[in-house]
């Protein structure tokens, strides 16, 4: 197993979370009245951002008119000592979003993330997926009433008479994989999903099933999509992909042998490449999957293995 430890894009936020306070309703009220508590808006997903493209960050003094706006209002945590809120405002038009929070555009988080800093990128894809699980959790499944948030915004409680179930964010854990060719020369397999444009090549990944480890994912995925038996799997990393709920999961893995049958659904075809032909692609443009992906680490770490 890989010691070493890498942080991937959207990991390694600054944010002291503060748990053990969060669940304190008077000590929430107080931050939200702190003036040197700060408030980032959200609107359907996206950042407001100013003028220069950054992320809009308001002091809750300059805030009070979107805060009363605000749909859901969650703390992030403690960035040196001040308090971290998200405000989610997508409730209203774009245009009313951008004039509450004097922003100047909205965008998506993964836009953004190449300019920020990665601990920054790391908080707004948190806010990101916090207020996207709030706004899909409404109503209890349990019994269908209305549930309203509580401890800071990371758990909703059900209203209903002789319910009262409590709510938490859920991840979703998904499988991302190099497999490498069981001889030489050095080779990893690459494949094009389904509507991706003639010529996209990425790594295979699929979602962790109830009752699965992700060893398990690992091998039912490969076989299933690509009809590989792999062996001697190696963890590389995680990386939280908020959109909406994502947990990405990295392993590389050597296949039994060199054959490969995509299964036509979700990919529609698969292939070894070297690493030559990797360097080639990288040298006409062509990007080692999303920058901003777990997809784009291991292609990169497993092309320096080869330096």
């Amino acid at each position: 197993m890989q010691t070493e430890e890498r942080t991937m894009a959207y990991g390694g936020g600054w944010l002291d979370r503060a748990a053990a306070l969060r669940a304190d309703p008077e000590w929430i009220a107080a931050r939200l009245t702190d003036r040197e508590s700060v408030v980032l808006p959200l609107w359907r997903d996206h950042c407001l951002v100013g003028p220069d493209g950054s992320p809009v960050r308001r002091g809750v003094a300059e805030a009070t008119e979107l805060l009363a706006a605000a749909d859901e209002t969650v703390f992030l945590g403690l960035d040196a000592g001040a308090a971290v809120f998200a405000v989610d405002v997508s409730a209203r038009t774009e245009r009313e979003a951008r004039e509450l929070a004097a922003a100047a555009a909205a965008v998506d988080v993964r836009a953004l993330a190449g300019g920020l800093r990665p601990a920054e990128a790391a908080v707004q894809a948190y806010a990101r997926g916090l207020l996207h699980w709030h706004r899909g959790q409404r109503y209890c499944g349990g019994c269908g009433a209305h549930t309203v948030a509580t401890g800071g915004g990371h758990t909703r409680t059900c209203t209903g008479s002789g319910c009262g179930r409590l709510l938490f964010p859920r991840i979703e854990p998904a499988i991302i994989v190099l497999v490498e060719a069981p001889g030489e020369p050095d080779r990893c397999l690459l494949a094009r999903h389904r509507g991706a444009p003639e010529g996209s090549w990425s790594t295979l990944a699929g979602f962790v099933e109830v009752g699965e480890s992700l060893e398990d994912a690992v091998r039912r995925e490969m076989a299933e999509e690509a009809g590989v038996t792999v062996v001697g799997l190696s963890y590389q990393g995680s990386q939280p992909w908020p959109f909406p709920a994502g947990l990405m999961v990295g392993f590389r893995a050597t296949a039994a042998s060199e054959e490969v049958q995509v299964d036509g659904e979700e990919l529609v075809e698969a292939r070894w490449f070297s690493r030559d032909e990797l360097r080639e692609r990288v040298a006409a443009g062509r990007p080692l999957g999303r920058a901003d992906s777990i997809d784009h680490h291991l292609l990169g770490s497993w092309l320096a293995d080869g330096d």
